[in-house]
C-alpha cells in the first residue's frame, strides 16, 4: 500500500480498501508525524493516541520520550516551544500541568439512551468559533481566519487526493472524539464557507455509497455554522466506529420506526433529493442543524442556534456527535455524576418548535 502524505499527495484510494488497511495507515502516519519534532504534531498525536487504548498502547513510550522532551523545552523557554503558535504552547502547560501518568484514554458509559465520553484532551482544544454566536447560517470565507489551506496545516494531512470524482483532503482531527476520526475537505482550494450546497452533500451521499461497502461503521458528520462548527471553511468529519451505533440510530426512536419520541426535532432520509429538500428548508427558514450521514442515509437533527440557549456548565456545547448522542465531558466529575436527567435536560433546551 502506497500513502501520500507529503507536499505533493497523490491520489491513493487503496488505503479506505478494508478497515484494517486504514487503521493501519492512521497509525503509521502518526508515528511518521512523531519524529517532526513540532509541537503542533505533537498535540495532534497525542491526541488521537490518547483516544483509543490500543493506539496509545503502541505508542506509548516515544509519546512519553516526546512528552518529556517538550515538557523541558517549556522550563527551559526553548524557541521550539515560544515560537510554536499560541494555542499550541497553552495546550503544552495545560498537559505539562496535568502529567502524562493522568492522561488516560478514553472512556465511556452508558446513561439510558446515551453513551457519556469522557476525553481528558479534548478538554484543551482551543474553542475557536465555538463560542461565537452566530447571527445566522453563512458566514464568507475569510482568508485571514483559521481555514485548512494554512501552510502549517499540511503536516496534518492524512490523505488527499480523488474521491467520487472530486478533489479532497482529508487531515487529522486535532482533537478527536470519534474513531479514527478525520476532517474531509472536498475542493480544499475553493474556500468555501461552512454552508452546505446541493453538490456538496451529493458529493458526501457519493462517498459513502463508494467506500460504504468497504468500510463498515462508515459515517460523515456536518455541524452547520452555528451549530458549533469551529472552523468558517467547508468540511465534514469523518469517522469508521467498529462497534454499535449512534444513539440517533437506534430502533427505539420514532424516526427509525420505534415508539420513543427523539428529545430534538429529527428527520431520516434514504434519499439523497428528499434530504436536499428538508436542508433547503432549514437554510429558507434560517434554522441550525447538524447532520449524521450513514451510506444511503442522512438524520437530520434540528436545534437551536449556537448561542441561543444557556448551556450547562458541564459541557462546551452540543455538537453533531452530543445531538446524535454521544456527550463528551471533559471532567473526571462531570463523568461520574452526570445522570440521564441531566443530558436530558441539556436536549431540551436545544429543542426548537416550529
Amino acid at each position: 500500500m502506497s500513502m501520500n502524505t507529503g507536499t505533493d499527495p497523490r491520489p491513493s484510494e487503496p488505503v479506505f480498501a478494508t478497515p484494517d488497511i486504514l487503521r493501519h495507515a492512521f497509525e503509521k502516519r502518526l508515528t511518521e508525524l512523531l519524529e517532526l519534532d513540532q509541537l503542533g504534531v505533537f498535540i495532534l498525536v497525542l491526541a488521537n493516541a490518547g483516544f483509543e487504548r490500543q493506539t496509545f498502547d503502541r505508542l506509548q513510550r516515544p509519546l512519553a520520550l516526546a512528552f518529556e522532551r517538550w515538557r523541558r523545552r517549556l522550563h527551559d523557554q526553548d524557541p521550539f516551544v515560544t515560537d510554536a503558535p499560541a494555542d499550541d504552547i497553552e495546550v503544552l502547560r495545560r498537559l505539562c500541568a496535568l502529567g502524562f501518568e493522568h492522561l488516560g484514554t478514553t472512556r465511556w458509559r452508558s446513561l439510558g439512551p446515551w453513551q457519556l465520553q469522557f476525553n481528558p484532551l479534548r478538554a484543551l482544544r482551543p474553542p475557536r468559533l465555538s463560542h461565537a454566536s452566530p447571527s445566522g447560517l453563512y458566514q464568507a470565507f475569510d482568508p485571514a481566519g483559521f481555514h485548512f489551506n494554512k501552510p502549517f496545516l499540511r503536516k496534518e494531512i492524512f490523505w488527499q487526493g480523488s474521491l467520487a470524482g472530486v478533489p479532497v483532503r482529508l487531515l487529522y482531527n486535532k482533537f478527536p472524539f470519534a474513531e479514527l476520526h478525520g476532517l474531509l475537505v472536498p475542493h480544499p482550494e475553493a474556500c468555501k464557507p461552512q454552508f452546505l450546497s446541493r453538490q456538496d452533500h451529493e458529493l458526501v451521499w457519493r462517498i459513502g455509497a463508494e467506500l460504504g461497502p468497504r468500510l463498515p461503521g462508515l459515517g460523515f458528520a456536518y455541524n452547520a455554522y452555528g451549530a458549533y462548527a469551529s472552523v468558517n471553511h467547508l468540511h465534514f468529519q469523518m469517522f469508521v466506529r467498529s462497534e454499535g451505533q449512534y444513539p440517533v440510530e437506534s430502533s427505539c426512536w420514532r424516526h427509525n420506526g420505534g415508539p420513543v419520541s427523539y428529545p430534538v426535532a429529527v428527520q431520516r432520509h434514504e434519499d439523497s433529493g428528499s434530504a436536499w429538500q428538508a436542508l433547503q428548508g432549514l437554510h429558507v427558514a434560517g434554522r441550525a442543524y447538524n447532520l449524521l450521514y450513514r451510506p444511503g442515509r442522512l438524520y437530520i437533527l434540528e436545534r437551536a442556534m449556537q448561542g441561543g440557549c444557556a448551556h450547562a456548565a458541564w459541557t462546551a456545547g452540543f455538537a453533531w456527535s452530543e445531538m446524535a448522542g454521544a456527550i463528551t465531558v471533559s471532567a473526571a466529575e462531570d463523568y461520574l455524576r452526570l445522570t440521564e436527567s441531566d443530558l436530558q435536560a441539556e436536549f431540551r433546551r436545544l429543542a426548537v418548535t416550529p
